[in-house]
């Protein structure tokens, strides 16, 4: 393999596109931050308090309720809530109402994932413990909107009105969602704020159109790509990994080495895959530096939560949002997920530092070093995800495992660094591509993803010639 799997020390390059370089030994430590001001940077986040709002005496005893009436904002196209400790959970539930943009039509009540704890760097890093970090609900999509109006209400409140959400059955599914039932909460975090997030401009348009199609550019279209075994450096700007066949791949990533001509790795062909610039990412946003772990073992699969009403061309605004979301309003170093797929099929870089290298991500609370994070694009709890979706990760994990030797139906361990399943330092017996309930007590990735992966541990396999 040529130096692929050898250990170095952490590179810090600007390339978006890693390929086939030589991995780090140890993390290595992050640079200091480039954010630059709401001001200089494509897109917008609106950061608006909350206040208490008033309640029917009819109603029985007044519980902590807070929001916003309905007003006129600046255009945005995701919103979530976020509260200053981040140690601090949101036991209630949080619902908004938007106003589409031209139409002036207002949605009905939607309900935003208020436990989103479970996304984040793992404890006791640099990351974890920034002073920028805040507790934060998923985020919601909602598409081009100028009008918002939010309540948010403690779990006593959503139950004496009878309207706390349904726990999903998963039974049989994996392991028991532990998460314990959240008590008569008379306090909410402090610090309640409604984030209205604009993505700003994406790529040219030629990028936009090729990232609603998957497996390659429309005819006419020429995206540029990073030619296999080249690595992108200086002013170079790719919108594409381009797909490989398995012969292309194994070729790229294992060409040097007697013991590797003798014997062919399991790999599968590698897929095509769209970059950051490709979806428009502001670099000047997230921290600068990346941090590398050893290797890659595992692959969690997550929903972003996000809602499932969205077209495959509104996907890189949807994940400039999320990225927007992570950094500006959580207060992240760079989006949480390593990769991002879309129900169309197509698959994105996330967070930097090389599509093809052990990037340490913030997807899986406890489980992030040696493992990759994969987002489906929607929620899944009630919405099948796509055949499209679920053959783009298997081909993901058939190519990103396959680097590092994992065998996508096999068994590995990974070391817990902390979370509500595994105590700090246990050693935890997971699937290769695992859910992301299988490293944490949540709902996630939904009922309806996490019974799928059993057949997609098996395609992927399969994509390697297993």
């Amino acid at each position: 393999m040529r130096g692929f799997l050898a250990s170095s020390v952490g590179v810090t390059c600007a390339a978006a596109l890693a390929l086939p370089l030589t991995l780090p030994a140890t993390p290595a430590k992050a640079g200091p931050s480039t954010l630059t001001s709401e001001a200089a940077a494509p897109g917008s986040t609106q950061s608006l308090p909350l206040v208490p709002l008033t309640r029917k005496r009819s109603l029985g005893p007044a519980a902590p309720t807070q929001g916003l009436a309905r007003r006129n904002v600046r255009p945005f196209s995701l919103v979530g809530v976020v509260w200053d400790d981040p140690g601090s959970e949101l036991n209630g539930r949080v619902q908004v109402r938007t106003r589409a943009a031209g139409t002036g039509d207002w949605s009905d009540w939607q309900d935003v994932e208020a436990h989103n704890d479970e996304h984040a760097a793992d404890p006791d890093t640099a990351e974890s413990a920034s002073s920028r970090v805040h507790g934060s609900t998923a985020p919601l999509w909602v598409g081009n909107s100028d009008g918002v109006e939010v309540r948010v209400e403690a779990e006593r409140a959503a139950r004496d009105a009878g309207e706390a959400p349904e726990p999903e059955d998963d039974a049989g599914d994996g392991p028991e969602d532990r998460r314990a039932a959240a008590p008569a909460a008379a306090t909410l975090p402090g610090g309640l704020r409604l984030e209205l997030v604009d993505p700003g401009g994406g790529p040219p348009s030629r990028d936009a159109r090729t990232a609603g199609r998957a497996g390659g550019a429309p005819s006419g279209l020429r995206a540029k790509s990073v030619h296999p075994g080249v690595t992108e450096g200086g002013g170079a700007k790719a919108t594409v990994v381009p797909a490989l066949s398995r012969e292309e791949t194994v070729r790229t990533y294992f060409s040097d080495g007697t013991a590797q001509r003798r014997t062919t790795p399991y790999i599968g062909p590698r897929p095509r895959i769209i970059t950051r610039h490709g979806w428009g990412a502001n670099e000047n946003l997230r921290e600068r530096g990346f941090l590398y772990t050893k290797t890659v073992k595992a692959a969690f699969v997550h929903h972003t939560a996000s809602g499932n009403k969205y077209s495959c061309s509104q996907v890189p605004s949807i994940i400039r949002s999320i990225y927007r979301y992570h950094v500006v309003s959580s207060g992240w170093r760079d989006i949480g997920y390593n990769f991002l797929v879309d129900k169309c099929g197509n698959i994105y870089e996330g967070r930097a530092g090389g599509v093809a290298k052990a990037v340490m991500g913030a997807h899986t609370r406890g489980f992030n070093t040696n493992s990759m994070g994969i987002a489906v694009i929607g929620t899944f709890g009630a919405t099948k995800p796509t055949d499209a979706a679920l053959k783009a990760i298997s081909r993901l994990t058939a190519w990103k495992l396959g680097l590092y030797g994992a065998n996508p139906r096999g068994k590995t361990y990974l070391k817990s660094a902390g979370g509500n399943l595994y105590r700090k330092g246990k050693n935890v017996r997971l699937n290769v591509i695992s859910g992301h309930r299988d490293g944490f007590a949540t709902e996630c990735p939904g009922r309806l993803l996490y019974g799928k992966l059993g057949s997609a541990r098996t395609t992927a396999a399969r994509y390697q010639g297993r």
